[in-house]
């Protein structure tokens, strides 16, 4: 048993769990903060597997929490990476247009854009996409000159060191998984693998696990989280100069994914993907991966199965893809056609959590709710990443409301 009553638990190490509690430890310096993680390193699943942009909003219906939540964070997120030194570059990014029947989309996409206020996007034809990226073919397309690259991990690691140095009472707890938190009038108990704390509320940022977190409350949640998980590969160094910025194709609207796309890594690295693919794993990276507990949840689920059946062509194109390197090859040859099978090299795999409806829609605003003592990040899909301080901010203001804070 810890000994210290804290005034505020944070369960979960992803990168939006750790500017949950930046945001609260800097607004209310007096606070004890605990932030708890499962793995024995912070940002060890979706924040740390993820593709490394810094989304700039373009995709997000204009007026949901996606939207704005991504263009405050984006500038935040950038402002905070130049101040504390985490690596990070605003690049850039096009999105291509390789056949005319994708031409409506792009429209509706760049429009999106405006109305989200996007800074500095413009249409472009394909000579000026061109210049930009020499290797790509297309018929025109948007540059997005405010998308970048960042360590995200880098990042997560970074809030956690400043918390401790605004309040050193404030502990971070890694290698401990919450098996219960109970509720008296006063105090909670969170229960972990190895020990219990003492704390006066509790917010839950438990990704992947979000759901089970949730129930675990009593919270009132219909919605299942299904993992998907993404492959990529990387450019050899050979051909590594056939990417400048970022390089995305037009989605496909009636598709959920944002598609295969090239982005430029902060280490220099240029990774291509990724694809979606159901996963049997909640937290597994591996194309065979599985876990009883995770496979009969997914497949219990009748979300899952309505999800697939709308999805029939794809969900079976992108499971081939998985595992042929020639498919996933002439995918990328739709943006660089040059592409060869000597240029790319299997690289690595992250997990998405998507919260899925019953009837297999993809729940697509970020959710945070409020239960009890507590408060829980239900839906925090992409581009969570990039939004993680402006939903810290979010969180920390439920937090002053319903916590009594001031």
């Amino acid at each position: 048993m810890d000994p210290l009553l804290y005034d505020i638990t944070i369960v979960g190490g992803g990168i939006v769990g750790a500017a949950t509690a930046y945001k609260i430890q800097n607004k209310y310096p007096e606070l004890k903060l605990l932030l708890i993680e499962k793995e024995t390193s912070l940002a060890a699943h979706q924040t740390g597997n993820n593709s490394g942009v810094i989304h700039s909003g373009l995709y997000y219906t204009p007026g949901s929490l996606k939207a704005k939540m991504c263009s405050d964070g984006r500038k935040q997120l950038v402002h905070f990476a130049k101040k504390y030194h985490v690596a990070h570059e605003v690049c850039g990014k096009v999105v291509a247009a390789t056949d005319e029947r994708e031409l409506p989309y792009l429209d509706n996409i760049f429009n999106n854009g405006l109305q989200n206020g996007i800074e500095g996007i413009e249409k472009i034809n394909a000579n000026e996409l061109n210049d930009i990226e020499p290797h790509v073919e297309s018929i025109g397309g948007i540059w997005v000159p405010c998308t970048g690259i960042i360590d995200f991990k880098g990042a997560t690691e970074t809030m956690a060191g400043l918390i401790l140095s605004v309040q050193p009472k404030s502990k971070i707890v890694l290698g401990e998984t919450v098996l219960d938190c109970s509720h008296n009038s006063e105090i909670s108990t969170v229960t972990t693998s190895k020990h219990q704390y003492k704390t006066k509320h509790v917010i839950f940022c438990g990704g992947l696990q979000a759901d089970r977190l949730a129930k675990q409350e009593g919270v009132n949640l219909k919605q299942k989280v299904v993992g998907f998980r993404g492959d990529y590969y990387n450019l050899t160094e050979a051909a590594k100069h056939k990417v400048k910025h970022l390089i995305y194709p037009v989605p496909n609207p009636a598709f959920p994914f944002l598609g295969v796309h090239f982005t430029r890594m902060v280490n220099g690295d240029v990774e291509c993907g990724p694809n979606a693919v159901l996963t049997f794993k909640r937290e597994g990276y591996g194309k065979t991966d599985f876990n009883l507990k995770d496979a009969a949840d997914a497949l219990a689920y009748s979300g899952t199965w309505n999800l697939l059946r709308r999805h029939t062509k794809f969900a079976v194109n992108e499971y081939r893809r998985a595992f042929s390197k020639t498919l996933f090859l002439k995918t990328l040859q739709r943006l660089i056609p040059s592409l060869k099978a000597e240029d790319i090299v299997p690289g690595r795999a992250g997990v998405r959590a998507m919260l899925l409806k019953e009837n297999g829609e993809m729940q697509e605003d970020f959710e945070i709710a409020y239960k009890g003592k507590s408060i829980h990040v239900l839906n925090a899909p992409s581009p969570a990443a990039t939004a993680c301080l402006a939903i810290g901010d979010k969180i920390c203001d439920m937090a002053t409301e319903y916590f009594n804070l001031n």
